[in-house]
């Protein structure tokens, strides 16, 4: 089926997962939406957060998109039960990756650096009382980050001290993982690298999640198998699309504002 895949995201962050879903499904098109004007979701309400995502889906609806991936932790956890009740289309969420981490835990310890919307949801609440038994679990909101991604500033000296502060506290209690529990956050792998012990493996989302999204497209027949016409890769801001260009880097897509 050539239909597109949708994405969308509070902003720039789920182009770290639209990275692994082209790179695992290159015949795919798809269409991302950066609403970055209303980022972050983390710091909205659970009501707000909805009506966000309800906004997102339509439009992605509209322009015939076969599945959507809600690329976004602070919107899956609060609003994809919702969205599945009332839409067929298939969705793909976002969760902090508990699980991984906690199988690969040797200390069982464990930190998550999340947004405030994640962090005190009841499916995060829950993931973590399921698959973190016996594992401590060191919670950390990352307070100013996205903001500064999506001003440009990943490599910033800001960026570097405050990740110097939110990690401070869990270090010193032992842990050997880190959660990224945010879509924006794979873009700070390279400040975390510098600041965090060898023996600490950061444990993200992005491959597990486009590896689930083959699986459901093929589940539903609805893998493009026809590699006859090229895909296309369409990415919407409806802020200034500079960031979003910047991070995407590549050649074979559109980048282009829309007012959403």
């Amino acid at each position: 089926m050539q239909n597109p895949i949708g994405i969308f995201d509070s902003g720039v962050g789920g182009t770290s997962i639209w990275k692994e879903l082209h790179a695992l499904m290159p015949n795919e098109s798809t269409i991302y939406l950066a609403d970055s004007n209303n980022a972050p979701y983390g710091e909205k309400s659970e009501e707000k957060i909805l009506q966000l995502c309800i906004k997102n889906t339509e439009l992605l609806l509209s322009k015939k998109c076969k599945l959507i991936v809600v690329a976004c932790n602070t919107a899956t956890t609060n609003a994809i039960t919702q969205l599945r009740k009332t839409y067929t289309v298939p969705f793909i969420g976002i969760e902090p990756a508990i699980k991984p981490a906690a199988l690969q835990t040797q200390t069982k310890k464990v930190g998550v650096l999340a947004t405030k919307g994640t962090l005190s949801s009841a499916l995060f609440n829950s993931t973590s009382k399921l698959y973190a038994s016996g594992i401590k679990v060191f919670e950390q909101e990352g307070t100013g980050l996205v903001k500064l991604i999506e001003s440009g500033l990943a490599k910033s000296n800001e960026v570097r001290n405050l990740l110097e502060q939110f990690l401070r506290p869990m270090l010193k209690e032992g842990i050997d993982c880190l959660v990224l529990g945010c879509t924006h956050y794979p873009y700070l792998i390279p400040a975390l690298k510098e600041i965090l012990p060898n023996n600490v493996k950061i444990v993200d989302s992005g491959l597990a999640v486009a590896q689930q999204t083959k699986s459901i497209l093929k589940k539903n027949d609805l893998l493009n198998n026809d590699s006859t016409l090229a895909p296309k890769n369409i990415f919407y801001s409806n802020t200034n699309p500079a960031v979003l260009k910047e991070l995407i880097n590549n050649s074979g897509v559109e980048v282009s504002y829309l007012d959403f």
